[in-house]
Protein backbone atom coordinates (compact mmCIF):
# COMPACT_ATOMS: atom_id res chain seq x y z
CA UNK A 1 0.00 0.00 0.00
CA UNK A 2 1.10 3.55 -0.72
CA UNK A 3 1.65 5.85 2.25
CA UNK A 4 1.53 9.61 1.69
CA UNK A 5 2.58 12.21 4.22
CA UNK A 6 2.84 15.97 4.36
CA UNK A 7 2.96 18.71 6.98
CA UNK A 8 -0.74 19.36 6.34
CA UNK A 9 -3.14 19.70 3.42
CA UNK A 10 -0.43 20.09 0.75
CA UNK A 11 -0.29 16.37 0.10
CA UNK A 12 -3.89 16.53 -1.11
CA UNK A 13 -2.42 17.90 -4.34
CA UNK A 14 -0.73 14.49 -4.75
CA UNK A 15 -4.03 12.78 -3.98
CA UNK A 16 -5.71 14.89 -6.66
CA UNK A 17 -3.19 13.76 -9.27
CA UNK A 18 -3.68 10.14 -8.20
CA UNK A 19 -7.43 10.62 -8.41
CA UNK A 20 -7.04 11.68 -12.05
CA UNK A 21 -4.83 8.79 -13.11
CA UNK A 22 -5.34 5.85 -10.69
CA UNK A 23 -8.64 6.65 -8.95
CA UNK A 24 -8.95 3.32 -7.11
CA UNK A 25 -5.37 3.18 -5.80
CA UNK A 26 -5.12 2.05 -2.19
CA UNK A 27 -3.34 4.57 0.05
CA UNK A 28 -3.11 5.89 3.57
CA UNK A 29 -2.57 9.63 4.02
CA UNK A 30 -1.17 11.45 7.04
CA UNK A 31 -1.26 15.23 7.33
CA UNK A 32 0.72 16.53 10.32
CA UNK A 33 -1.59 19.53 10.74
CA UNK A 34 -0.76 20.05 14.42
CA UNK A 35 2.90 20.76 13.66
CA UNK A 36 2.59 22.53 10.30
CA UNK A 37 4.45 24.27 8.74
CA UNK A 38 7.64 22.22 8.49
CA UNK A 39 9.39 24.83 6.37
CA UNK A 40 10.52 26.93 9.33
CA UNK A 41 11.75 24.02 11.48
CA UNK A 42 15.31 22.87 12.21
CA UNK A 43 16.88 19.85 10.53
CA UNK A 44 16.68 17.71 13.68
CA UNK A 45 13.01 18.56 14.12
CA UNK A 46 12.23 17.72 10.50
CA UNK A 47 14.07 14.40 10.89
CA UNK A 48 11.95 13.55 13.95
CA UNK A 49 8.65 14.59 12.43
CA UNK A 50 9.37 12.71 9.20
CA UNK A 51 10.46 9.57 11.04
CA UNK A 52 7.32 9.58 13.19
CA UNK A 53 5.15 10.07 10.10
CA UNK A 54 6.75 7.13 8.28
CA UNK A 55 6.49 4.91 11.36
CA UNK A 56 2.78 5.68 11.62
CA UNK A 57 2.18 4.91 7.95
CA UNK A 58 3.99 1.59 8.32
CA UNK A 59 1.61 0.62 11.15
CA UNK A 60 -1.23 1.28 8.70
CA UNK A 61 0.21 -1.12 6.14
CA UNK A 62 2.24 1.21 3.91
CA UNK A 63 5.11 -0.44 2.04
CA UNK A 64 5.89 2.47 -0.31
CA UNK A 65 6.12 6.06 0.93
CA UNK A 66 5.42 9.19 -1.10
CA UNK A 67 7.00 12.18 0.65
CA UNK A 68 4.47 14.85 -0.34
CA UNK A 69 6.54 17.59 1.25
CA UNK A 70 9.40 19.47 -0.41
CA UNK A 71 10.95 20.39 2.92
CA UNK A 72 11.21 16.75 4.00
CA UNK A 73 12.38 15.70 0.52
CA UNK A 74 15.08 18.39 0.65
CA UNK A 75 16.29 17.76 4.19
CA UNK A 76 15.44 14.21 5.25
CA UNK A 77 15.21 11.94 2.17
CA UNK A 78 18.64 10.34 2.65
CA UNK A 79 18.01 10.02 6.39
CA UNK A 80 14.70 8.20 5.82
CA UNK A 81 16.17 5.87 3.21
CA UNK A 82 18.89 4.82 5.65
CA UNK A 83 16.44 4.48 8.54
CA UNK A 84 13.76 2.46 6.74
CA UNK A 85 14.11 -0.33 4.18
CA UNK A 86 11.27 0.98 2.04
CA UNK A 87 10.79 2.55 -1.37
CA UNK A 88 10.52 6.34 -1.09
CA UNK A 89 9.12 8.65 -3.77
CA UNK A 90 10.16 12.30 -3.40
CA UNK A 91 8.80 15.47 -5.00
CA UNK A 92 12.12 17.04 -5.99
CA UNK A 93 13.76 14.79 -8.58
CA UNK A 94 10.63 14.38 -10.75
CA UNK A 95 9.98 18.12 -11.00
CA UNK A 96 13.65 18.85 -11.74
CA UNK A 97 13.38 16.48 -14.70
CA UNK A 98 10.18 18.22 -15.83
CA UNK A 99 11.74 21.68 -15.51
CA UNK A 100 14.82 20.84 -17.58
CA UNK A 101 12.60 19.42 -20.33
CA UNK A 102 10.17 22.34 -20.21
CA UNK A 103 12.48 25.35 -19.95
CA UNK A 104 13.44 26.71 -23.36
CA UNK A 105 15.96 29.30 -22.15
CA UNK A 106 17.01 27.46 -18.96
CA UNK A 107 15.99 30.41 -16.77
CA UNK A 108 14.20 28.59 -13.98
CA UNK A 109 12.56 30.12 -10.92
CA UNK A 110 11.92 28.24 -7.68
CA UNK A 111 9.61 29.28 -4.84
CA UNK A 112 9.56 27.23 -1.66
CA UNK A 113 9.65 27.26 2.11
CA UNK A 114 12.54 28.90 3.96
CA UNK A 115 14.15 25.55 4.76
CA UNK A 116 13.83 24.21 1.22
CA UNK A 117 15.34 27.34 -0.35
CA UNK A 118 18.08 27.54 2.28
CA UNK A 119 19.09 23.95 1.46
CA UNK A 120 19.96 25.04 -2.14
CA UNK A 121 18.92 21.57 -3.28
CA UNK A 122 17.15 22.78 -6.42
CA UNK A 123 20.06 24.97 -7.45
CA UNK A 124 22.46 22.09 -6.85
CA UNK A 125 20.54 19.39 -8.72
CA UNK A 126 19.43 21.58 -11.64
CA UNK A 127 22.91 22.97 -12.34
CA UNK A 128 24.50 19.52 -11.93
CA UNK A 129 22.18 18.14 -14.59
CA UNK A 130 22.45 21.15 -16.90
CA UNK A 131 25.38 23.52 -16.46
CA UNK A 132 23.66 26.08 -18.70
CA UNK A 133 20.69 26.45 -16.35
CA UNK A 134 20.34 29.66 -14.34
CA UNK A 135 18.31 29.26 -11.16
CA UNK A 136 16.48 32.00 -9.25
CA UNK A 137 15.25 30.88 -5.82
CA UNK A 138 12.77 32.75 -3.61
CA UNK A 139 11.58 31.83 -0.12
CA UNK A 140 7.82 32.27 0.35
CA UNK A 141 7.19 31.27 3.99
CA UNK A 142 3.74 32.84 4.38
CA UNK A 143 2.07 30.79 1.65
CA UNK A 144 1.80 27.50 3.55
CA UNK A 145 -0.04 29.03 6.56
CA UNK A 146 -2.36 30.90 4.17
CA UNK A 147 -3.27 27.67 2.38
CA UNK A 148 -3.71 25.80 5.67
CA UNK A 149 -6.13 28.53 6.81
CA UNK A 150 -8.07 28.40 3.54
CA UNK A 151 -6.97 31.91 2.45
CA UNK A 152 -6.70 30.85 -1.20
CA UNK A 153 -8.84 33.36 -3.07
CA UNK A 154 -8.28 36.35 -0.79
CA UNK A 155 -7.01 39.71 -2.04
CA UNK A 156 -4.38 39.85 0.70
CA UNK A 157 -3.04 36.45 -0.38
CA UNK A 158 -2.71 37.71 -3.95
CA UNK A 159 -0.76 40.75 -2.72
CA UNK A 160 1.64 38.53 -0.78
CA UNK A 161 2.14 36.25 -3.80
CA UNK A 162 2.79 39.27 -6.01
CA UNK A 163 5.41 40.52 -3.52
CA UNK A 164 7.21 37.16 -3.51
CA UNK A 165 7.11 36.75 -7.29
CA UNK A 166 8.34 40.23 -8.20
CA UNK A 167 12.08 39.28 -8.33
CA UNK A 168 11.24 36.32 -10.58
CA UNK A 169 9.27 38.52 -12.97
CA UNK A 170 12.21 40.94 -13.12
CA UNK A 171 14.53 38.00 -13.85
CA UNK A 172 12.38 37.06 -16.89
CA UNK A 173 12.26 33.37 -16.04
CA UNK A 174 10.44 31.05 -18.46
CA UNK A 175 9.69 28.24 -15.98
CA UNK A 176 8.59 28.35 -12.34
CA UNK A 177 8.87 25.38 -10.00
CA UNK A 178 6.34 25.35 -7.19
CA UNK A 179 8.69 23.77 -4.67
CA UNK A 180 5.98 23.05 -2.12
CA UNK A 181 2.91 20.84 -2.51
CA UNK A 182 0.77 23.53 -0.85
CA UNK A 183 1.45 25.99 -3.66
CA UNK A 184 -0.68 24.32 -6.39
CA UNK A 185 -3.69 25.53 -4.37
CA UNK A 186 -2.55 29.01 -5.48
CA UNK A 187 -1.84 28.20 -9.13
CA UNK A 188 -4.56 30.45 -10.52
CA UNK A 189 -3.17 33.54 -8.75
CA UNK A 190 0.43 32.62 -9.60
CA UNK A 191 -0.45 32.17 -13.28
CA UNK A 192 -2.20 35.54 -13.43
CA UNK A 193 0.79 37.30 -11.87
CA UNK A 194 3.56 35.58 -13.84
CA UNK A 195 1.76 35.65 -17.20
CA UNK A 196 1.09 33.02 -19.86
CA UNK A 197 4.71 33.01 -21.08
CA UNK A 198 5.90 31.34 -17.85
CA UNK A 199 5.32 27.61 -17.38
CA UNK A 200 4.14 26.81 -13.84
CA UNK A 201 5.20 23.34 -12.69
CA UNK A 202 3.25 21.35 -10.10
CA UNK A 203 5.45 19.02 -7.99
CA UNK A 204 2.58 16.63 -7.30
CA UNK A 205 1.84 16.15 -10.98
CA UNK A 206 5.52 15.45 -11.72
CA UNK A 207 5.74 12.93 -8.86
CA UNK A 208 2.71 10.96 -10.04
CA UNK A 209 3.48 11.12 -13.77
CA UNK A 210 7.12 10.07 -13.39
CA UNK A 211 6.20 7.14 -11.11
CA UNK A 212 2.93 6.22 -12.82
CA UNK A 213 3.98 2.80 -14.13
CA UNK A 214 5.27 1.79 -10.69
CA UNK A 215 2.21 3.15 -8.86
CA UNK A 216 -0.08 1.15 -11.14
CA UNK A 217 1.53 -2.06 -9.85
CA UNK A 218 0.17 -1.35 -6.35
CA UNK A 219 -3.22 -2.56 -5.11
CA UNK A 220 -6.29 -0.81 -6.51
CA UNK A 221 -9.22 -1.71 -4.24
CA UNK A 222 -10.25 1.90 -3.47
CA UNK A 223 -9.03 1.46 0.13
CA UNK A 224 -8.20 5.09 0.96
CA UNK A 225 -7.70 6.39 4.50
CA UNK A 226 -6.96 9.86 5.85
CA UNK A 227 -5.37 10.79 9.18
CA UNK A 228 -4.35 14.13 10.70
CA UNK A 229 -2.69 15.21 13.93
CA UNK A 230 -5.15 18.06 14.61
CA UNK A 231 -8.64 19.28 13.67
CA UNK A 232 -10.12 16.73 11.22
CA UNK A 233 -13.12 18.94 10.37
CA UNK A 234 -10.92 21.70 8.99
CA UNK A 235 -8.95 19.19 6.93
CA UNK A 236 -12.13 17.55 5.67
CA UNK A 237 -13.46 20.92 4.49
CA UNK A 238 -10.29 21.61 2.50
CA UNK A 239 -10.35 18.07 1.10
CA UNK A 240 -13.91 18.53 -0.19
CA UNK A 241 -13.09 21.92 -1.73
CA UNK A 242 -9.99 20.55 -3.47
CA UNK A 243 -10.97 16.98 -4.37
CA UNK A 244 -14.77 17.27 -4.50
CA UNK A 245 -15.02 14.18 -2.32
CA UNK A 246 -15.82 13.44 1.30
CA UNK A 247 -14.08 10.84 3.42
CA UNK A 248 -13.64 9.95 7.05
CA UNK A 249 -10.66 11.76 8.57
CA UNK A 250 -9.28 10.47 11.84
CA UNK A 251 -7.33 12.46 14.43
CA UNK A 252 -4.25 10.66 15.79
CA UNK A 253 -2.95 13.48 18.00
CA UNK A 254 -2.64 11.07 20.94
CA UNK A 255 0.21 9.14 19.29
CA UNK A 256 2.09 12.06 17.72
CA UNK A 257 4.57 13.96 19.92
CA UNK A 258 4.76 17.74 20.00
Amino acid sequence: MLGIFDSGVGGLTVVKELQKRIPNLDFVYFGDTARSPYGTKSQDTIFRYAEESVQFLITQGATVIAIACNTVSAIALDYLRKKFKLSFLDVINPIVNTALKSSQHKKIGVIGTSTTIRSKIYNTILTQRDSHATIFEISAPLLVPLVEEGFINRSETRRIIKYYLRPLKLAHIDTLILACTHYPFLTKAIHSIMGKQVKILNPSESLVVENLAFLKTLDQNNDQKFYVSDDPDKFRKTMFQWLRKSAQVQNISAIIKN
